[in-house]
């Protein structure tokens, strides 16, 4: 076999790798809070009525 196919095969191969697992961990579910999540924090003492500094 010519190098440059062998050279290409492998390129092409790490690209789907790539390609894939970027797909998968997009599909997967996520570890940690989801979304609309305090993560622990409680903001039940936040006033809302002053305005931000």
């Amino acid at each position: 076999m010519n190098f440059q196919i062998i050279i290409i095969a492998v390129l092409f191969a790490a690209a789907l790798f790539y390609v894939g697992r970027m797909v998968y961990n997009s599909i997967s579910a996520k570890k940690g809070c989801g979304s609309n999540c305090k993560c622990g924090i409680d903001f039940t003492n936040i006033d809302a009525s002053k305005p931000a500094k």
